[in-house]
């Protein structure tokens, strides 16, 4: 067996791991469809700008370039940050080879044990431009105050600039550079260095396009960035974020990146600037980020915020990784310390292989849905091709003329359909999603908006929902507002995607802005089950009781599913005045026929957990699904 040490073998293994991942991101962008963000980066080239409402230029300009260059298809959009984020194992070596030698081979081995490191390029998002950036702008520092060259005092900050054209988040690496500068008393000099200031000078431009964009827009992205999305207030759900971390790093390398930190402080102690360098960044980013985390969002994903922390760290990993071992061996037999140490990387590496299977799997979802069942599959990367497939066909059909506007109820749908049919102007009725992703400012901008379309009276359209995205009362909320903007809303057609778990509902809309009063408004229904709980034992013929509201048209009849299945089916024939006082019901015309009770037969079932649901069958033939819980049953 080789020895895992040496040269020759670090460089297999890194070509290796290096290959396998490359041609699993390179299958997983083509056969993924694009996430809501990178739909909204791609549409987002669609209209070239220095910055838009929740970030700068260059992710939108990057995602516009593959597209244009290879195509309209996912791989394509995704292609740029295929190739940056491939560059960063690279780049890892290109920080560590002065500053460690031989070792920097493990560095750079050891990015693909951190698995959100190892994933940068499968998505087209800003951290991938972000953090190549961010590593180039701390290997050109790093050279700069080591050879005291101008060019690289330069290239410093011709980096910074790009840099804060990728995210606000990039701030924190000059703001880490000014800590390390000041702390630093060997690092003095430089702040007296003409270059220095020609450099901070050519960072500073990197602020333009945020700044020229803020001034244009009352300040609505950095009034996001800085206070709309956070709350500010103390959180407990923040104190979770280094449990977080440890999941997505991996628990062994999470420990191992604190420890290297601890070994960095302790070389820096001693007077090694370049560890006090690595961990100026490291530290700027991690701890920054964790301390914030209390009084910060909770609700969107911020698990990578510190990545770009870890990057330095993995600089010096390699000798804290021998250090840890030397201190085992002073307390443990060297059998104990070398798989101890060996299974740190190793577990890393495992993550990488669970983080790429898990988000690939979204590419398998009608398949892998027999194996793990409903309501367990993520499916914000699929469906969306079927979805622009069911429009088309509803055009060659006639349901849908070919010049009828097409409107949605978020807008990453509408974004997802104007993807696939370029031609096609979409717009958008979302006012709660832009709002809480920073970009309701920016689809003003575009005219795709809820104003924009209120302006185009007497036009018809078709309606989309993403039904699988809301609970009653946002259905509710989505309904009512579409039925003031339109005279006329009519049922036309579903889409349902992997037994349920992806549904879109299409209506034909007539006359923006008319002030049809008679017209009914298809609200969504209201099931509650009586008798019928979270965890619920069933056996023998149960009767599944309950009642239903439909505002204004009624209910066709009620189907009882397990595991999406139909297992019996009814009507509503129970008189419930309670429910017509206490739910508006007078509103539903089988009123007080609003009450139901369905006899299961669940002896015809193996015994076992299933998912209960209800589907809801309008007289339109429209659907909805409803109630779903699960339930055992135990003959």
């Amino acid at each position: 067996m080789q020895n895992p040490y040496s040269r020759q073998f670090q460089l297999q293994a890194l070509c290796l791991v290096a290959f396998a991942v490359l041609i699993t991101k390179l299958f997983l962008g083509w056969r993924l469809e694009l996430y809501s963000d990178e739909i909204f980066y791609w549409q987002a080239s669609r209209f070239p700008a220095i910055a838009y409402s929740d970030l700068p230029f260059m992710t939108a300009m990057l995602a516009g370039i593959g597209n244009d260059l290879f195509g309209n298809h996912p791989l394509a959009v995704r292609s740029l940050f295929l190739c940056l984020g491939s560059l960063l194992p690279l780049l890892v070596y290109w920080l560590a080879r002065p500053l460690t030698g031989p070792r920097a081979i493990e560095s750079a081995l050891l990015s693909f044990c951190v698995p959100m490191v190892a994933l940068m390029g499968l998505l087209a998002v800003p951290d991938v431009p972000m953090i190549v950036c961010g590593l180039l702008f701390v290997g050109f520092l790093e050279r700069a105050t080591r050879l005291n060259s101008n060019r690289y005092w330069l290239l410093s900050g011709i980096m910074v600039a790009l840099g804060m054209c990728t995210h606000y988040r990039f701030i924190v690496y000059p703001a880490s550079a000014f800590v390390y500068m000041t702390l630093t008393k060997s690092q003095w000099h430089y702040w007296r260095r003409p270059v220095f200031w020609l450099a901070a000078t050519i960072a500073v431009t990197g602020l333009i396009p945020t700044i020229v964009f803020n001034l244009s827009n009352d300040l609505s992205g950095v009034g996001y960035h800085l206070n709309e999305r956070h709350p500010w207030a103390f959180q407990t759900d923040g104190l979770i974020q280094p449990l977080m971390q440890a999941a997505v790093v991996t628990p062994l390398m999470f420990i191992m990146a604190w420890l290297t930190m601890f070994w960095m402080y302790l070389q820096a102690r001693q007077g090694d600037t370049r560890a006090g360098l690595m961990l100026a960044f490291a530290a700027g980013h991690i701890l920054l980020f964790m301390t914030l985390a209390p009084w910060s969002d909770t609700t969107r994903t911020t698990v990578h915020w510190p990545l770009s922390g870890y990057l330095p760290i993995l600089v010096y990993m390699p000798s804290a990784m021998r250090w840890l071992y030397t201190e085992l061996t002073k307390r443990y037999s060297l059998s104990i310390a070398s798989k101890t140490t060996a299974s740190i990387p190793f577990t890393g590496l495992i993550g990488t292989a669970l983080l790429l299977i898990g988000l690939g799997s979204q590419g398998f979802n009608a398949s892998l849905q027999s194996i793990v069942g409903t309501d367990v599959l993520s499916n914000k990367m699929a469906g969306w091709l079927p979805l622009s497939d069911k429009i088309e066909q509803m055009k060659t059909r006639g349901v849908i003329d070919d010049d009828t506007l097409l409107v949605t109820d978020n807008y990453y749908t509408a974004a997802q359909i104007g993807f696939r049919q370029p031609e096609s102007t979409v717009y958008t009725t979302d006012q709660d999603k832009t709002i809480r992703d920073g970009r309701d400012t920016q689809y003003r901008i575009w005219e795709r908006d809820l104003s924009a379309l209120a302006g185009l009276t007497d036009q018809n359209a078709v309606f989309i929902t993403e039904d699988s995205t809301l609970d009653i009362n946002e259905k509710t909320a989505v309904m009512q507002e579409a039925c003031k903007l339109f005279a006329d809303i009519n049922y036309l057609d579903s889409l349902w995607l992997y037994q349920g778990d992806k549904r879109f509902t299409f209506y034909r809309a007539n006359q923006i802005g008319g002030n049809n009063t008679d017209s009914l408004c298809p609200l969504p229904a209201l099931v509650w089950l009586d008798n019928v709980d979270e965890g619920a034992t069933l056996s023998g013929t149960y009767p599944i009781s309950g009642w239903a509201v439909a505002p204004e048209l009624g209910v066709e009849r009620l189907l009882v599913q397990l595991n999406r299945r139909t297992a019996a089916e009814g009507t509503r024939n129970i008189e419930r005045e309670d429910v017509v006082t206490a739910m508006n019901g007078q509103s539903d015309p089988e009123a007080p026929l609003l009450g139901f009770s369905i006899p299961l037969d669940t002896s015809v079932y193996s015994n076992g957990t299933y998912e209960l649901s209800i589907i809801v069958e309008r007289p339109t033939g429209e659907q909805e699904l409803t109630s779903i819980r699960r339930i055992t049953i135990r003959n």
